[in-house]
């Protein structure tokens, strides 16, 4: 496989190796691979704990009039 970087990923990339920190261009490559799969991983967690978080909500909901509501905000911030 065959990649392109621009000059300015190239030379860190090249950075990344001279630093000692990484033995090939290939590993830092790797590496970054793996911190991009990690980060969508997160990402695809955060986004469902947010859609459990709204279907709770959702599901929690009690409709209040107008008079209720402002009562219950009062309450809340007395």
């Amino acid at each position: 496989m065959n990649i392109s970087l621009t000059p300015t990923l190239e030379k860190f990339v090249q950075d990344k190796v001279a630093s000692g920190l990484y033995n090939s261009v290939s590993e830092v490559v790797r590496e970054a691979l793996r911190l991009l799969a990690s980060k969508e991983g997160i990402s695809q967690e955060r986004l469902a704990q947010f859609n459990k978080d709204i279907e709770e909500g959702w599901n929690d909901t009690v409709i209040l009039d107008g008079h209720s509501a402002m009562e219950k905000l009062i309450k809340k911030y007395e």
